[in-house]
């Protein structure tokens, strides 16, 4: 993991040779062609939030796929290709020349559905019905008559016997649309198995942490998302997932995921890297200047060369929080608006 941070090795750089300049610093013997009367240049200590923010390599996608199983008896003979969408009462595969639907829910088909069973699959067997527009039902956990009815309906529109028993095999249950990764199986194979892997439709951003390197990463943290165009996009953590370690010399990191809401800001890219940005620190009205103004002492730390009415003198500051070439100040000398000297 990479992170762009301001490096402190060009302050100091900056800093000494400010330092020799004004005499501040190491022995100079010599002679100077002309004595200076100012800085070469001034600017002033500005009031402002100070933000520093560090940016990770990320991987625009749908996520990690899982394996669909199917629990129907037969021969496979009609598979989606990899990236198909599959919604609510799509065809997810044919089996022996029938199809196996997808519906939404979170309980998995275990078992035919036919009247009089009764149980919290009935309802969402039911509610699936309701979406894909068959009617003439209560929403309840009964397998009645009038719901018998309805799944003939459902059962006529897909070219199935119209028996009214839902087989368990004929459904497959997920908690929304699908988006196929891959074929795990041959046309001519056995239906019953991981047929199929799956993601969510949703493109989502996911990074991989070193070990120690995610605590950043609580849900609902914003972060931007950049693409490589150059367009940036709001997005947020939902989740942080531990990664199986590879080796003993490799070991288990985290993984990232972020949500992005405006999918359509990302445009036709479906994968690729994209840069993560956090923000690692931040400091609220404080007061700054430009890294280049501070100056290495003598006598160690840091000073500011005031530039005023009465001429000129470096006073110590306290430094804080560098971030995009700026660096916090405090000290008893220094104000929003003071004139402080840039060297050459």
């Amino acid at each position: 993991m990479k992170a762009r941070i301001v490096g402190l090795c060009v302050l100091v750089a900056l800093a000494v040779a400010a330092a020799a300049s004004f005499g501040l610093g190491g022995r100079d013997d010599r002679p100077a062609a002309h004595p200076r009367t100012g800085p070469a240049a001034t600017t002033t200590v500005t009031r402002q939030t100070l933000v520093q923010a560090v940016t990770l390599t990320g991987r625009l996608g749908y996520g990690d796929p899982v394996p669909l199983t199917s629990a129907a008896t037969g021969t496979v003979t009609w598979l989606p290709a990899s990236g198909t969408l599959v919604k609510r009462g799509g065809v997810l595969l044919r089996v022996d020349d029938r199809p196996v639907v997808l519906l939404y829910g979170a309980i998995p088909s275990y078992r035919d559905l036919a009247e009089p069973a009764k149980g919290v699959d009935v309802r969402q067997l039911k509610r699936n019905l309701a979406a894909l527009g068959y009617r003439g039902f209560t929403l309840d956990e009964d397998f009645s008559a009038a719901t018998t009815a309805a799944v003939k309906r459902w059962q006529h529109d897909l070219d199935l016997p119209e028996t009214g028993l839902v087989e368990r095999g004929r459904v497959v249950y997920a908690s929304t649309a699908v988006r196929i990764a891959k074929q795990l199986v041959r046309l001519g194979a056995s239906a019953a198995g991981d047929v199929l892997s799956y993601t969510g439709s949703t493109r989502v951003v996911t990074v991989p942490a070193d070990v120690g390197e995610a605590d950043w990463a609580t849900a609902g943290t914003s972060v931007t998302v950049t693409l490589p165009s150059g367009t940036q996009i709001g997005g947020t953590v939902t989740a942080k997932i531990q990664a199986p370690s590879t080796s003993e010399d490799h070991p288990t990191g985290d993984v990232i995921t972020i949500a992005v809401a405006d999918q359509a800001a990302l445009g036709q890219q479906q994968e690729g890297e994209v840069g993560v940005r956090y923000v690692a620190k931040e400091r609220k009205d404080v007061l700054t200047v430009p890294v280049p103004a501070l100056l290495a002492l003598a006598e160690g730390g840091y000073g500011l060369e005031i530039v005023d009415g009465t001429g000129r003198r470096v006073v110590a500051v306290t430094v804080g929080l560098f971030a995009d070439g700026r660096v916090e100040v405090a000290g008893p000398d220094i104000s929003e608006g003071t004139v402080v000297g840039l060297p050459a």
